[in-house]
């Protein structure tokens, strides 16, 4: 699938989903823009990992473009002048847009992992209410503002895909109550946006990858030997065996290269549905998980002898997993 003259942006891209997705594109042949912020600001210099400019060199070794543009996602000044910069160099072309970009994990060190993982189980009465902020604000807010101003490049082409990468913490309560009320606001921004964009051919989705092996996920659930973490071995094993952080990217450059993509306008996509549908498996030649087979839920609950008994591909209908959330 050859996605060459294409424009991508991924936003929060240094590593993680972010990171996955871009290679992809990459590779696939697009010139991909890839934000974050500066070095000195980032998780990056606190704990060594990939940074965005040896990112864009990833992206450009496997044939694509790749072009690192340090910007602060708080700052929508920033994010404004960010847009303007592509607008002008490519003469207002921009394909497509991946809203990535997240505070509630990318945040200094001391900051991040407490907005998340070291405030489960606390009640929101009892957790800083600045823990809205610190997860919505860039995670929210800002794709909404990035949404806009991709929109506003790809309504005179008449066409454009926008992915919000978002996840099942918007289906029912994960994590904190700011965590899933920003899920469920991004798949709703996904689908009534959609709704204005449908006729002028800009296709708007939020993708819901499974577990992914990131590299937080692996520092935060796994022993130095690898092996996951017993103090939090129902949740270390299901990252354990979950996807890469390139099988997204699989899943958003199978959609680009999708003609008939507008069908799926306004959904929610899960990245192993999109696997099977177009047949593609992860990097490493595995299938990972779905999040609707019931083996897989049946084995988050900690029930891994009955899991064993059930096929993978035995999955809930989506219908039924939106009924089991509704309060109507």
């Amino acid at each position: 699938m050859s996605l060459a003259g294409q424009i991508a942006i991924v936003t929060g891209a240094s590593r993680g989903i972010g990171r996955g997705i871009a290679l992809q594109l990459g590779e696939a042949g697009a010139t991909v823009y890839i934000t974050g912020r500066k070095p000195e600001e980032s998780l990056n210099s606190k704990v060594g990992l990939t940074g965005l400019e040896a990112t864009a060199e990833e992206i450009t070794k496997r044939g694509g473009k790749g072009i690192a543009r340090f910007v602060d996602h708080q700052n929508m000044e920033e994010v404004k002048n960010f847009f303007d910069i592509i607008e002008k160099d490519h003469q207002g072309q921009l394909d497509i847009l991946v809203n990535n970009a997240y505070q509630g994990v990318t945040k200094l060190y001391m900051v991040s992992i407490q907005a998340i993982s070291e405030n489960m189980g606390k009640p929101f009465y009892e957790t800083d209410p600045y823990i809205w902020d610190t997860i919505n604000n860039v995670g929210l807010r800002n794709h909404y503002f990035c949404t806009v101003y991709a929109a506003r490049l790809m309504v005179p082409r008449n066409k454009g895909l926008i992915v919000n990468v978002s996840s099942g913490g918007g289906l029912r309560y994960l994590f904190n109550v700011a965590y899933g009320v920003g899920k469920q606001a991004l798949d709703r921004l996904s689908a009534d946006t959609a709704v204005e964009l449908a006729k002028k051919n800009i296709c708007v989705v939020s993708l819901w990858p499974g577990a992914v092996r990131t590299e937080l996920a692996d520092k935060k659930f796994k022993n130095p030997d690898g092996t996951p973490r017993a103090e939090i071995q129902k949740v270390a094993e299901v990252f354990a065996n979950g996807e890469t952080v390139e099988y997204p990217g699989r899943a958003v450059v199978s959609l680009a290269s999708d003609p008939r993509k507008m069908n799926k306008t306004g959904r929610i996509l899960i990245t192993e549905d999109l696997g099977r549908e177009y047949g593609f498996v992860d990097i490493d030649g595995l299938k990972p998980p779905n999040l609707r087979s019931v083996s897989f839920i049946l084995k988050h609950l900690g029930w891994n002898t009955t899991a064993s008994l059930v096929p993978n591909w035995v999955k809930l209908p989506g219908w039924l997993i939106w009924a089991g959330s509704s309060r109507l």
